[in-house]
Parts: structure tokens; sequence; C-alpha cells
């Protein structure tokens, strides 16, 4: 029988959605399929998550909608945006009977807007109003599949990892996740001047190790000044993307969480540049950490970069919005111009360093 993965969990007898749940847990048994956590009490990690995304056929998202599940499912976004071969043909479908999904919907239609997105996330990301049109949904795609994210690859990836250890006067390493399609001559400007300013500031640089948009941006500026650079990416992303050249240090991956988690432990602070869909999960991630009080976030600042476009939108407005009822105010901080990223940086870091150059 088909396997579903169903995410959320009940909270107690008085959970609001515990009547749906158990509705839904009801029409998917009797429709035939095979329901993984259906007691909502399986952890999801970094290291497990694409394994758990092997095993099923299909998603199902409740209401209720957390940080975690939140995480999890523009993950699944991601992997259809990139062409990850373990998500072909798998139907993803959120009951959002309760709306508390719509926050992050509002995220994924302001990036489509400031074209960091391309695909219709509502293609991938299907709502329904009912566990009824829930089953309705997954048939339907089922026998008409996934869209096509309108991507193609350039070709096998040859890549292997290489090592070379940050110099011996390193402040620290800062790991800038952002945007690979992005292209406007503005945004690239922003990222190649940051990956200066770390170099001049003996600061390494980490990155998704993307060659395009402003990933590349910021690794050809501290490759130009100077610095250290490295990276973590995965075969199915490199076919798309490419390697930017200068690296200092790469680290293969076999999938995007296991990539997180990598460039989560070689760094000392991460900066949140405009980006897409994968921008959004890294941050998530990074969040879910801090609140389970992860080791690998301790005393690591978090430096959201809320730049204005030329029209005078902030990049990251309904982002901080909905972060704004599910984390707390320590939790990052805002930069809304390019000078003051580094301070903020400076600040957050446990080891004394110089002022910014």
């Amino acid at each position: 029988m088909p396997k579903v993965r169903l995410s959320g969990t009940v909270r107690g007898t008085d959970d609001p959605g515990r009547a749906v749940r158990a509705r839904l847990l009801y029409l998917l048994f009797s429709s035939g399929w095979d329901i993984y956590n259906s007691n909502g009490d399986q952890r999801i990690t970094l290291s497990n998550i694409e394994r758990k995304i092997i095993e099923a056929e299909a998603f199902v998202f409740t209401p209720g909608a957390t940080l975690e599940d939140m995480f999890k499912a523009i993950s699944i976004f991601v992997g259809y945006q990139t062409l990850d071969r373990n998500l072909a043909g798998k139907p993803t479908v959120i009951l959002n009977t309760d709306f508390s999904w719509d926050p992050l919907f509002s995220v994924l239609d302001h990036l489509h807007r400031m074209g960091t997105i391309k695909q219709e996330h509502r293609d991938f990301l299907l709502a329904a109003e009912s566990p009824e049109g829930v089953l309705e949904t997954l048939d339907l795609v089922r026998r008409e599949g996934v869209p096509d994210p309108g991507r193609e690859k350039s070709g096998a990836s040859a890549a292997t990892s290489f090592e070379s250890p940050p110099p011996a006067d390193n402040a620290g390493n800062v790991c800038v996740f952002c945007s690979a399609t992005l292209e406007e001559p503005s945004y690239l400007a922003d990222g190649e001047e940051l990956g200066r300013q770390l170099a001049r500031n003996r600061l390494g640089c980490v990155s998704g190790a993307g060659r395009s948009g402003i990933m590349g941006a910021v690794v050809k500026g501290s490759v130009e000044a100077g610095g250290w650079t490295a990276g973590s990416n995965v075969p199915h992303i490199i076919e798309l993307e490419g390697l930017p050249d200068g690296l200092s240090s790469f680290w293969l991956r076999p999938d995007i969480y296991t990539r997180m988690e990598v460039m989560i432990e070689n760094s000392d602070a991460f900066v949140i540049f405009p980006g897409g869909a994968g921008t959004v999960q890294e941050l998530l991630a990074l969040m879910i950490f801090k609140h389970q009080k992860n080791p690998l976030m301790n005393g690591k600042p978090v430096v959201m970069f809320n730049r204005r476009n030329a029209a005078g939108l902030r990049f990251w407005d309904p982002l901080i919005d909905l972060l704004s009822d599910l984390c707390l105010p320590r939790d990052f901080t805002v930069a809304n111009e390019l000078d003051d990223i580094l301070p903020a940086i400076l600040r957050g870091m446990p080891a004394p360093v110089p002022a910014p150059v």
C-alpha cells in the first residue's frame, strides 16, 4: 500500500485539531494509505529527514502549523524546485482549516513578487479545506503528477570534497544564506561588498557554494579580497547552478539537510541576505536549533538583511512578521542597511574582535 507521511502533533484531548486529524486518519486508512507518524510523535532531524522523504509516497501537513512543520513543508518545496529525484511524483497537501499556514503562504507570495521564487508555490504545496479535500487532491496528483518546476540541469556533477584550513589570524566564519537565482545588479553588488567586508575583517565566508546569483557574488567578493571561503553543496543542485571559483574548502553532501548541517557546524555567525524558499528554509532551521538549545547554535548570532528595493519594499518584512509570533527578539537581529550587517555580527560573536574596517 502507498505510504503517506503526516505532519503535526495532537496536544492533548482539548487540541482543536484533534477531531480534524482523526477524520483525516480514518479517510486515509479507509482509502488504502499506510500512515507514517499517525500519532504525531516522530522527531525529524537534519540527519534523517531525507530518509523520511524517501520512505513516503506523499506528504500531508495538518492544521496548527509550527516552526518545525513550516520547515518541513518548505523543505519539500525546495526539493521540488531543485529537482530532487527522491520527490519525483510525490504530492504534498496542506490541510489549512485553521488558516495557520497563511503566514507562510504570504512569505512565499512576497518572494514570488520579489523575483527569488520563480514557481507558483500553490502548484506544489496544495492547500485543502477539509480532510475529504486532502484525499481528492492526493488522488488527483497521483493521476496527473507534480508540475514541472521549469529548471534544467547543465550536466553531471563530478565535484568532490576538499579542505584548506582557515588562516592563523582567522577571526571566525560567517555563513551567508542567500539567493542563487536573483541576478539584479544592485543585489549582486551588495553581495560582493559583503564578501569583501568579511575578508577585510579576517572573517571566513561560508556559503551554499553556488556559482550564480547573490551566492556567487558573495563568494566572488571574498575571493577577490583575499578571503578564506568555504561552502557545501549537493550533486543535483551543482548540476543546476555549478560551483564558484576560488573556494578554499568544499564539503560535498548527499542532500540539502546534511549540507545545512555542515555549514552550521563550520560557522560562528549567520547572515540572511535576500533569498528565496531555500533561504527561508535555512533560517527556520537556525531558529529551530536555537529553540532546541542545540550546541551547534550556541552563541552564534543571526542577522537578517532587510534590504529595501527600488520600490521601497523591505525584503524580509513578511518573514519577520511570521517569526514575531514564533521566536524571541534575541533569536535574530535585523539590519536594514548593508553597512549595519558587520557591526551586528561582531556584537553578537562571543570572542572579542576588532571594530569593522
